[in-house]
């Protein structure tokens, strides 16, 4: 495996909780769309509300 696939599967499996079998598994477009910046998500909370909710339940 060259250093670029060893570097995807570790990010699947670290980052993304995805097993070998299912990253590998993947076709290339849902690769893709799985490491593709999310834009134009209106319903994502804002740092403040991230803040307030760590406050509220922290670990």
């Amino acid at each position: 495996m060259n250093a670029h696939w060893a570097a995807c599967l570790s990010f699947a499996v670290l980052r993304l909780g995805l097993t070998p079998r299912a990253f590998w598994a993947l076709s290339l477009a849902e690769w893709r769309a799985l490491t593709r910046p999310v834009t134009g998500v209106s319903d994502l909370p804002d740092p403040a509300a991230l803040r307030a909710l760590a406050a509220r339940f922290p670990d």
